[in-house]
């Protein structure tokens, strides 16, 4: 592939990385913390192909600038097509949003809850609070629940199921981008719907249960989330969790 082939892809990939920058397209490869270092990098990738285009030209100005008592002959050397087929990944990157991770990378890793450095009080208040999965799972594992005691919480997350039915409300928390993706579990019991379909999205009402199992993968803390009510709701703009790291 010749200097200016490298460039037009140097310039879609560049493309490719703002698009998915300035939209909803990059939360499902990385975290959202990323997002200016993506457009950076969208931005410098379009600068040096412009650039690359710009000194090639030049330089072919250059050489064929006559010359006096010589004659100049050239050869075209015809670049493999095959060396474009580096521009389907790209075209995937821009017409495909592969899905988030679901139920079935959940239920075959082991939970990535950590023992928090700290847990602040609850806000005020007599309704519901809306708690992330991971801020739920910590008080509910780490702080024996004391934080929790007497509230009423709403959780969402989607539902998995594991082999004997049991039901878990999931989120997959990033450290950096979607492939060190890990889940973060929370048993439900109580009130649930009558029917319970895996990568559903959820949004559970309910208080504290000091029931608590283990992981089967990593042994792992599983805290239990009493359900009095849950609600079906879309997929969220960002369907990973970041917090589970802080």
């Amino acid at each position: 592939m010749n200097r200016q082939s490298q460039a037009a892809v140097m310039f879609l990939l560049g493309a490719a990385l703002l698009h998915a920058g300035s939209t909803d397209l990059y939360l499902r490869y990385v975290k959202a913390g990323l997002q200016p270092l993506l457009l950076a990098s969208g931005a410098v990738l379009i600068a040096g192909a412009l650039a690359t285009v710009w000194y090639e030209r030049k330089r072919h100005r250059l050489r064929h600038q006559p010359h006096e008592g010589h004659a100049h002959e050239g050869h075209a050397h015809p670049e493999p097509r095959i060396s474009w087929l580096l521009l389907l990944p790209l075209l995937a990157l821009i017409l495909i949003a592969p899905p988030a991770l679901g139920s079935y990378s959940a239920l075959r890793s082991g939970t990535a809850l950590q023992k928090p450095y700290g847990l602040g009080p609850l806000p005020g208040g007599s309704g519901p609070v809306q708690l992330s999965v991971v801020d739920y799972a910590s008080r509910a594992a780490y702080g024996n629940g004391r934080s929790l005691d007497g509230r009423t919480v709403q959780v969402t997350g989607f539902l998995a199921l594991d082999g004997s039915g049991a039901p878990y409300l999931v989120r997959m928390a990033l450290n950096c981008c979607a492939a060190d993706a890990q889940p973060v579990k929370i048993a439900l019991t109580g009130q649930l719907p009558p029917v319970l379909r895996p990568d559903a999205w959820l949004t559970v009402t309910g208080s504290y249960s000091p029931r608590l199992s283990r992981d089967p993968v990593n042994n792992g803390p599983i805290p239990y989330l009493k359900v009095t009510s849950a609600q079906p709701v879309p997929v969220p703009q960002d369907p990973y969790d970041e917090t589970w790291n802080n």
